[in-house]
Order: C-alpha cells, then sequence, then structure tokens
C-alpha cells in the first residue's frame, strides 16, 4: 500500500507526469512487499518551494509513505532510485531533492483497515 507524493517546483507535462508513474511503479518494488499494483503516486507541479532560500533551480519534495515498518536499507535504494528518475525525467538535481518516508501500521482500503 505505498503512496508516492511529490510535489515539484516546475511545470509537468503529461508525457513527463506519465514517465514519472511508470518509473516509479517499477521503482516500488526495491521496498519488499510493494508493488506497482498498489502503488498510488500523485504529483503537484508549479509548486512554491524554495531550497537554501532560493528557487532559480528545480526543486523536489517527495514523500513515500508505506504499510508497514522501516526498513532504512530499502528506503536508501528507494532514495537512490528517486533521485534518478526524477533528474532524468525532470532535471532536477540529487542535491535538491528531499525524500520523506513516513510507514505506519494503520492503512485504511475498500472501507476497512490492514
Amino acid at each position: 500500500m505505498p503512496f508516492i507524493d511529490a510535489k515539484i517546483s516546475k511545470k509537468i507535462t503529461k508525457d513527463e507526469e506519465v514517465e514519472l508513474k511508470t518509473r516509479l511503479g517499477q521503482a516500488i518494488s526495491v521496498i519488499p512487499g510493494k508493488s506497482e499494483q498498489w502503488l498510488m503516486a500523485g504529483f503537484k507541479d508549479d509548486y512554491h518551494l524554495y531550497f537554501r532560500g532560493d528557487d532559480s533551480e528545480p526543486i523536489a519534495f517527495i514523500e513515500v509513505s508505506v504499510y508497514g515498518g522501516p526498513d532504512r536499507e530499502a528506503f536508501n535504494r528507494m532514495t537512490a532510485e528517486l533521485t534518478k528518475i526524477f533528474g532524468d525525467v525532470l532535471g532536477i538535481a540529487a542535491d535538491h531533492i528531499y525524500v520523506k518516508y513516513s510507514p505506519t501500521a494503520d492503512w485504511g482500503w475498500n472501507g476497512g483497515n490492514f
């Protein structure tokens, strides 16, 4: 039950969005037990972000919410994947991307909780 929510400081095209969605669907499998089948992704582009007090370069803040406990090794691999994906697709430098992980034991779907 992963959810990837990305706030991006630049406008993205539909083609870029589709490529991001596709590549995130492939990358999510680096977290054990997660797959594209259950992945939900959202993108907020043209979002007002500042990093180091500056907004002259593209910036991204990416939140990855997952059902289950933390897995630092998998999260580290996922951060590498995310920075590569957002760098390749949108030209955002790795040092202008923050990634936040939110593991949870409580996750609701289809009228109930797991």
